[in-house]
């Protein structure tokens, strides 16, 4: 079984000594003797558990204790506070709810310890998971990166805070960033890339940020096959940015302005076998209907299909026939 990271901070010797002693079978234990020095040590090992001894410590200084809880580094790590239940009510008052938990030293290290086995459960070991994907990386990145779990965004480095203005620890999703006629192509590409073999995957779409669209490329990594729907996602902007209005969607002034730019007259305009594909669509078949009628095969259909997305730049088939119908390229 792979063992955990402790981090003990305290002035206590003795302390120290036996605590790393009761967990050893389950933790290695790390030791430092002040909050600050602790902070730095933490980001450098990414503890799975830190156990703060209050009684050795001191009151005043405790003042930065929030930090431990508000770096996305070190959120996932679980916080503990060790004190003497003469000092219960100050504990109680001031941190039980900058913490994860209270431990109450009465005298008996080996119920400390189990009081840390009991409290962290089953939990899984978070340490190379972090370190692995994080130390060195993440928050050096001048572009902003994030972390998925699913759509859920489980933690992000600064350049996206400050790109995207996020203050605090809200929870947000990341198709809350993105403009609304790309929400449904983000999701599925999520999810496809979830449940595929591929470890990278890269996409392009449009997000909020500020009043404004933003073009952006945005690439997709797995952080390990066995953590099933956890991705890292880094973010390029291309510098196609426009105002964000009302009228946003598929006839919108910005829209036709990037169809415009990006499209010629020759590829604006569908060949005969893509038109009758597109009408048979409209109509409701599906590919293996569609195989039958027009005596060819699936994976020409499938290919017809990318070329008729690739043609109008959409994100899916289905907006590639609204645009194509909204602009008389076909007709019904």
């Amino acid at each position: 079984m792979e063992k955990k990271i402790l981090l003990l901070i305290t002035k206590n010797g003795d302390l120290a000594k036996n605590i790393e002693k009761e967990v050893n079978f389950h933790f290695d234990t790390v030791e430092v003797n002040s909050i600050h020095a602790g902070y730095s040590l933490a980001l450098n090992t990414l503890p799975d558990v830190i156990l703060i001894d209050y009684s050795s410590l001191g009151l005043e200084s405790l003042k930065n204790l929030t930090s431990f809880k508000s770096t996305h580094f070190l959120n996932k790590s679980l916080l503990f506070l060790l004190g003497d239940l003469e000092n219960r009510k100050v504990l109680d008052k001031n941190f039980k709810d900058a913490v994860d938990g209270i431990i109450y030293d009465r005298g008996c290290y080996r119920s400390i310890a189990e009081e840390i086995e009991e409290l962290i459960g089953t939990q899984a070991c978070l340490t190379h998971y972090w370190k692995d994907s994080f130390m060195g990386l993440f928050n050096l990145l001048e572009h902003p990166v994030i972390l998925l779990q699913d759509e859920k965004i489980v933690a992000m480095n600064d350049a996206f805070r400050n790109d995207f203005f996020i203050t605090g620890r809200q929870q947000i999703k990341l198709t809350d960033l993105v403009v609304g006629r790309s929400k449904l192509k983000v999701s599925e590409i999520l999810k496809k890339f979830v449940r595929g073999k591929h470890m990278k995957a890269v996409t392009k779409t449009s997000l909020i940020m500020n009043e404004k669209i933003r073009e952006a490329r945005i690439t997709f990594s797995k952080l390990d096959k066995n953590l099933s729907g956890q991705m890292i996602m880094m973010i390029n902007f291309t510098g196609n940015d426009f105002p964000l209005k009302e009228e946003v969607g598929t006839n919108s002034v910005e829209i036709e302005k990037y169809f415009a730019e990006n499209c010629t007259q020759e590829e604006q305009h569908f060949t005969k076998r893509e038109k009758e594909i597109i009408s048979l669509l409209c109509k409701g078949y599906k590919t293996k209907e569609i195989s039958e009628a027009l005596c060819i095969s699936a994976k020409t259909i499938e290919k017809h299909r990318a070329n008729i997305v690739r043609r109008t730049r959409s994100g899916t088939i289905l907006e590639s026939i609204v645009y194509a119908l909204n602009h008389n390229m076909i007709k019904v």
